[in-house]
C-alpha cells in the first residue's frame, strides 16, 4: 500500500474528477494523499477535500512562488491549522529559481515567510512542508536559526545532492521524492533515493506535475505515486511491498496521523 504524501488535487484537472483520481488510487493501491496547500486564496478548496474524504489530509500554508498572495501570519496559520483535518504547515520555503533580474536582497520577502511558517509550527507542533529550489543554503540556515528541528517536517520533491539531504536529515527532516526520480537524467536524485535511510524516506507525486516515467510529460495524479515507489525499491534492491510499507509508515508517523486497522473505507466520505 502506497501513501501520497504532496500533491495538489484541489487544482483544476483532479478536483473535476475526484471519483475517478480515487478509483485510479485504489487501483495502484494509493491508500491515502496529502493535499497541500499553495495560499490562503485557494485554502478553502484544500480543505473541503479533506472534509469529504476519509483518505484524504491538509496542510496551510502560503508557497514561497506566490509574491502575490495574501500574506500570513503566525497567528492566522496557527488558527487554520487547528482544523482537525489539516496536518502539516506548508509548503513554504524558499525559491530563487526566477529572480528575473533581481537580487538575492530583494528575496527577503520570502524569507520572512519561511520564519513565520517555521514560527507556526512550533507554536501548533504539527511538521513542516519545506520547498527549496535554487535556495539550498538560504534555506538550510534559516532552518538552523528558527530551529526548524523541533518541529521536523519533509523536504518535499527534493532535486538536491547528498551534501544537501545529508544536513537536512540531521535537522529531524525527511527526504521526499517525486516522480523526478525516474527520470533518467536525474542522477543526483538516484543516489540520494539510494542513501537515505529508509526510516526517513517519503514519496509523492506533487501532481498534477512532474509525472514519472511512463506518464512523464502528461497530466500527474495520486495513484501514479506507486510508480515512484517502485522505482526507488528498484534502486534500493528490495521488494516494492518492503518500500511502500516503509514509507507509508513514516508517512503516518511524521504527520502523527494514526494508522488505519484496516484500509477497507479507502476513499469512503466521513
Amino acid at each position: 500500500m502506497f501513501v501520497d504524501s504532496h500533491c495538489h488535487i484541489n487544482f483544476e484537472g483532479l478536483a473535476d474528477r475526484m471519483p475517478e483520481v480515487l478509483a485510479k488510487m485504489r487501483e495502484q493501491q494509493v491508500t491515502h494523499a496529502l493535499c497541500v496547500s499553495v495560499d490562503l486564496e485557494t485554502l478553502p478548496s484544500v480543505l473541503a477535500l479533506a472534509e469529504q474524504y476519509e483518505n484524504i489530509y491538509a496542510s496551510v500554508g502560503v508557497h514561497p512562488d506566490h509574491e502575490d498572495a495574501e500574506e500570513p501570519s503566525v497567528e492566522q496559520l496557527v488558527e487554520l491549522a487547528s482544523h482537525p483535518k489539516v496536518v502539516a504547515i506548508g509548503e513554504t520555503g524558499l525559491d530563487y529559481y526566477r529572480l528575473e533580474g533581481r537580487s538575492l536582497a530583494d528575496m527577503e520577502w520570502q524569507r520572512e515567510r519561511f520564519r513565520t511558517h517555521i514560527r507556526a509550527a512550533h507554536a501548533t507542533g504539527k511538521p513542516l512542508i519545506v520547498h527549496t529550489r535554487s535556495s539550498w543554503e538560504d534555506t538550510l540556515r534559516i532552518m538552523r536559526e528558527e530551529r526548524a528541528s523541533v518541529p521536523g517536517g519533509v523536504m518535499h520533491c527534493f532535486t538536491e545532492p547528498w551534501n544537501v539531504a545529508e544536513p537536512a536529515l540531521a535537522q529531524n527532516f525527511y527526504i521526499s521524492l517525486s516522480g523526478i526520480v525516474t527520470f533518467k537524467n536525474a542522477k543526483d536524485v538516484h543516489d540520494v533515493a539510494q542513501r537515505v535511510p529508509l526510516e526517513r524516506l517519503l514519496i509523492e507525486t506533487d501532481s498534477p506535475y512532474l509525472a514519472p516515467v511512463p506518464y512523464r510529460g502528461k497530466p500527474n495524479e495520486p495513484a501514479y505515486v506507486s510508480y515512484v515507489g517502485r522505482f526507488i525499491a528498484q534502486l534500493r534492491e528490495m521488494p516494492d511491498e518492503a518500500l511502500a510499507e516503509a514509507t507509508t509508515d513514516n508517512f503516518f508517523k511524521l504527520f502523527k496521523i494514526p494508522r488505519p486497522a484496516t484500509q477497507a473505507t479507502q476513499g469512503s466520505h466521513e
